[in-house]
């Protein structure tokens, strides 16, 4: 048997219908959607439907979607492009410290270049206090960037009242919403988002295909220099199969979203039920109730995360946080920013269930778990 996959934060399989238009747009849809003739109109049709269909689900007119190669790309667009853009109007820039590296690197890179950065800590849950936010304004911030939802906790972030906020200061607002979109609404007008990342391997379409939302009026200088594509925003020959696969998971993603989300919480709280039931002083990690529905970030005592997995990595394939730290032997910074202990972070553990996974897989994950803590304790 192969393990049960319990790390959809980290990716997501490819939705078959997904996989078939992609096959289908590889096949049938050759053409340089920059070409004037049949071909090339063929082409510019695909990017065109499936940039409706990414504007719906985050509901907005589909002239806001630039399609870009991964949402660290849109992310970095969005806070190189917006810091290069309004630079004459001050250097200062917004984030908080439990953020992607795709968003805080680029931050860094900036402040190495002189400008001044604030990264606004996190209560215990994980959460941004939109005071915080308040009293960091200054007169010569120019960007914000908060995420949606936190990659390894789950916890979502008062993004409305953080938009209220930067707005009453006239500084717009970057959401890296790459790990919600597809499990709760991501609307960006609700939200107040002047700008907003998605990554399509988050809901089932692949690797290699993101997209930023740019409000109208908002203009990021382009991180690239070619030719006009994306108008202007992201140069070079769009990846068309790509594009047409992530209409189709956007599009897919509307149409299931309530459902799913009840589905995905199910599936998360009988799986923390039942750890919860064997395993004395499990505790969880991140907001009980401002949460991803998939996502249950839970320490485990007495034992490393790490050995833990490893010790039931046959059945089970989940990681101890972001994929993009897994080499790492230090303490997750999410868990530290949120004043976690050093036994308690060591012990944490990242199980995130995707609209796949089964109730019966939810009980031989749950057992494989409760057999290698036993185990190891």
């Amino acid at each position: 048997m192969t393990p049960v996959y319990l790390d959809y934060n980290a990716t997501t399989p490819v939705d078959p219908d997904v996989q078939q238009i992609i096959t289908q747009t590889l096949r049938e849809t050759f053409g340089n959607p920059s070409s004037a003739h049949y071909y090339g109109e063929q082409a510019r049709a695909v990017i065109e439907q499936a940039r409706q269909q990414v504007a719906d689900l985050m509901g907005t007119r589909h002239n806001r979607i630039v399609f870009t190669a991964s949402a660290s790309e849109a992310n970095n667009l969005a806070i190189l492009g917006m810091a290069c853009a309004r630079q004459a109007q001050g250097r200062h820039l917004i984030s908080s410290v439990i953020e992607h590296p795709s968003v805080l690197q680029p931050l860094y890179h900036l402040q190495q270049q002189g400008w001044e950065l604030t990264l606004l800590p996190v209560d215990e849950f994980g959460r941004v206090d939109p005071g915080d936010l308040a009293r960091a304004m200054r007169d010569d911030t120019v960007l914000v960037s908060i995420m949606h939802a936190n990659n390894e906790v789950g916890t979502i972030q008062p993004i409305e009242a953080l938009a209220a906020i930067t707005h009453e200061h006239g500084v717009p607002l970057h959401v890296d919403a790459a790990q919600s979109t597809g499990k709760i609404p991501v609307d960006v007008n609700a939200l107040g988002a002047d700008l907003l990342t998605l990554a399509g391997h988050k809901f089932y379409a692949p690797k290699g295909i993101g997209a930023l939302y740019i409000k109208e009026g908002i203009h990021p200088n382009p991180l690239l220099f070619g030719a006009a594509q994306e108008r202007g925003q992201r140069t070079g020959t769009e990846n068309v199969p790509y594009i047409a696969g992530l209409g189709v998971a956007a599009q897919h993603a509307r149409q299931q979203l309530t459902t799913l989300s009840n589905e995905l919480r199910d599936k998360r709280d009988r799986l923390h039920q039942q750890l919860r039931d064997a395993i004395p002083d499990l505790q969880l990690n991140g907001h009980p109730e401002h949460r991803l529905p998939n996502t249950l970030n839970v320490s485990f005592p007495g034992v490393d995360a790490k050995a833990l997995l490893a010790q039931a990595s046959e059945q089970v394939a989940a990681s101890t946080g972001s994929a993009c730290h897994a080499d790492s032997d230090a303490v997750s910074g999410v868990l530290g920013a949120m004043g976690l202990t050093r036994d308690r972070a060591q012990g944490a553990v990242r199980l995130s269930v995707g609209a796949p996974t089964t109730h019966n897989e939810i009980e031989q994950a749950a057992s494989a778990l409760i057999r290698a803590w036993q185990t190891r304790c």
